[in-house]
């Protein structure tokens, strides 16, 4: 799964909600930007990295099989006594080099079934409200991932970039989740075995292509094992969730006001079934659909994928540097021209510049065309990219996109996101498949989904098979009854969370607001409609939700 947390904004091109990598290996591109990809999107499926705790489901599972009856209870409205400790604290705030914001470490248990036995520590990070309007508490935000640091996404965009009559009113607060970036984050692999990893080509053509794949996730795992075995067992959405209660209540507020973006939207909607009488005002953009299995999800993404690839084909052969075809060309064939790219860096990878003497291969192409598919305003850089690809065999380009897709530096580091994606996502649900053949067998559904991208998918839902810790959830529902209005944003051509998961989200949730934007892209909020913003804008300060079946453009 592909779900990653939105990162560009049209409305604050000068901002990103990440430290871009350095891209001094790549010299002959500079100036440019890299796309800031949304997000777990998830477990680091098909060396993708993806985001998406709910991406995964018993191998039994048929991509027909229909949504879980499960629904997430809720917890009980009194604090258990065994917690008390945890809801008392004082955060002790400090500066942390970022002019305007504070820093905290909160504690919350490192197992909430046995709170006595030990703690891990949180970041958190704020920034004041600016205005003198009445306060309205507090607004966390989570930028989705799993993986993505909330605190960097506060500190980099929302602190600043959110609308300022939100920031004037609102302390805007973020919390790393646990085993994510400040908070304790889960650790696999280093640089270099990374670059094997984000190498390694996921559309095997014989058996010893397979077994290097498989053996790529199972070195990936081991490494997770070795190097976090106590953090892996405890970074579920569930537990994150209830740390957020714990925030919620150290900061002084009576409720949650929250706003979700991507796998922000399950980590949201958690909350709400957990402790719906918790819940303020949120919103939940880019939503997930917890209640399907896992072959069901990533077949929706692959089709997602294929969706915003066919806006791209569409808006590239009306352009004159379409490296894919000229005007007038069909989307299916500007998708096969693509692909018969990708076949030749599959037998001849090309030349990159990069200082560790990476070449552009395959799977680094499609990371950085994926990368792409996520925002419209990096189409045009996608195209510079595959235009120096095809017609001038340097592939530095599409390893920038890829870099920035997996939050690789110049110095060969790489964050901890990939390695929290994969920890939540396979703890939260257990693998779509258990063998390669079962992923053989899938093949020409996903195919069929998405002819670009469908084979590379397929192979990216095998890498939970090999994890060191049993998975601990399943496909649930989550009605949160009782709770107050919940908006719920879904984008018509969004990738990475396909429409129908706003719907079905929107549908489960009793009180929910459906907020459609129509168009392209992974997210809507501050990305440039204003009938978007306004309406949130609206309900974070008023407490109004949008019309019902509202649409924006």
């Amino acid at each position: 799964m592909h779900i990653r947390r939105p990162l560009r904004r049209r409305t604050q091109p000068s901002q990103d909600d990440r430290i871009q990598p350095s891209q001094s290996s790549h010299r002959s591109r500079r100036g440019r930007r890299s796309p800031r990809s949304g997000g777990a999107l998830l477990a680091v499926a098909a060396l993708l990295v993806s985001a998406c705790s709910a991406c995964s489901s018993g191998s039994s599972t048929t991509a027909a099989s229909p949504a879980a009856a499960v629904v997430l209870a809720a917890l009980p409205q009194s604090t258990p006594s065994t917690l008390a400790r945890y809801y008392g604290q004082k955060l002790s705030w400090r500066t942390c080099g970022v002019p305007g914001f504070e820093c905290a470490t909160m504690k919350a248990p490192l197992d909430y079934a046995k709170p006595t036995a030990g703690d891990i520590r949180l970041a958190v990070a704020r920034k004041k409200a600016t205005g003198k309007g009445k306060p309205l508490g507090s607004l966390m935000v989570n930028p989705g991932g799993p993986g993505g640091s909330a605190v960097g996404y506060l500190q980099q965009y929302a602190g600043i970039g959110y609308p300022a009559t939100v920031r004037a009113r609102y302390d805007m607060v973020a919390m790393d989740p646990r085993g994510v970036a400040r908070s304790e984050p889960v650790e696999c692999l280093g640089g270099r075995a990374m670059d094997t990893f984000t190498q390694t080509d996921t559309t095997p053509d014989d058996k010893r292509e397979t077994t290097r794949l498989v053996d790529e996730y199972k070195k990936f795992a081991e490494g997770c094992g070795a190097h976090s075995p106590d953090v892996l067992r405890h970074v579920s959405t569930v537990e994150a969730a209830r740390d957020m209660d714990i925030l919620r209540a150290v900061l002084g507020d009576r409720k949650l006001t929250y706003v979700g973006a991507s796998y922000g939207t399950f980590l949201g909607a958690t909350y709400a079934g957990l402790f719906p009488d918790r819940v303020g005002r949120v919103v939940l953009d880019g939503a997930m659909d917890p209640s399907l299995p896992a072959r069901r999800m990533n077949l929706d993404q692959t089709a997602g994928f294929e969706t915003a690839f066919q806006s791209f084909a569409k808006d590239c052969v009306r352009q004159t540097d379409c490296p894919l075809g000229g005007k007038g060309t069909a989307p299916a064939k500007v998708g096969t021209n693509l692909k018969a790219f990708f076949r030749k860096l599959d037998a001849h990878p090309i030349p990159t510049g990069d200082a560790d003497g990476r070449k552009l291969g395959e799977a680094l192409a499609t990371t950085g065309v994926i990368a792409a598919m996520y925002d419209e305003a990096a189409w045009p850089q996608l195209r510079e990219a595959l235009t120096s690809a095809m017609k001038e065999n340097d592939g530095a380009g599409l390893l920038v996109l890829s870099d920035s897709y997996y939050e690789r530096d110049a110095d060969g580091r790489y964050s901890n996101l990939m390695f929290a994606n994969a920890a939540v996502n396979c703890l939260d649900l257990p693998a779509a498949f258990s063998t390669t053949d079962q992923v053989e067998q899938a093949l020409p559904a996903f195919e069929k989904a998405s002819p670009v991208f469908g084979d590379g998918l397929a192979w990216a839902s095998l890498n939970c098979a090999y994890w060191p810790v049993k998975a601990t959830g399943e496909p649930h529902r989550i009605e949160a009854k009782g709770a107050a209005p919940i908006v719920v944003v879904g984008t018509t051509r969004d990738p990475a969370t396909p429409y129908r998961w706003a719907q079905s989200l929107a549908h489960q949730l009793s009180s929910a607001r459906l907020l459609t934007y129509v168009g392209d892209g992974h997210t809507a909020y501050g990305r440039g409609s204003a009938c978007i913003d306004t309406a949130i804008d609206t309900y974070l300060l008023r407490g109004t939700p949008p019309a019902e079946g509202k649409r924006c453009s």
